[in-house]
């Protein structure tokens, strides 16, 4: 008498096997496409937004004032000069990007600059001998 419930119970687990092993293959590979997805993207080089040409910006903290970079760009090496209105003064200025990353210095004015770059604008903060603040620019030509 027991093989009638079994028999009974047997065609019923069927289809619910069925379902389970499609969803398993199916979960396999969307997972198997995201793997191999995220390794094509880890392999692409890191975007660097380009910065070459004129900048206008302000600054407040230890110093106020605003400044113009003159940027040209190689790969992530930045150089170029600086002209402050506080300090006044035109200055020599190298540094990098690495991705959304800047930071560069004013070797003249003894100033170290930090921040993040999105499209034209850029922002952070400076630090020289005197004390250090925050800094903001964009992107005039």
């Amino acid at each position: 008498m027991r093989a009638y419930p079994l028999r009974r119970r047997l065609p019923l687990a069927a289809p619910v096997l069925w379902v389970a092993a499609l969803l398993a293959i199916c979960c396999s590979g969307t997972a198997i496409a995201a793997v191999s997805s995220s390794k094509h993207d880890s392999k692409r080089k890191p975007h660097h937004t380009p910065l070459a040409g004129t900048w206008s910006g302000k600054y407040n903290g230890a110093f106020s004032g605003t400044f113009t970079l003159h940027w040209k760009q190689s790969g992530a090496r930045l150089s170029g000069s600086i002209a402050l209105s506080n300090p006044g003064g035109t200055y020599g200025i190298s540094g990098s990007v690495h991705g959304s990353a800047i930071k560069f210095g004013a070797v003249g004015a003894g100033a170290t600059y930090t921040g993040s770059v999105s499209g034209k604008s850029m922002s952070g903060s400076y630090k020289s001998p005197q004390g250090g603040g925050r800094w903001s620019a964009h992107k005039t030509s």
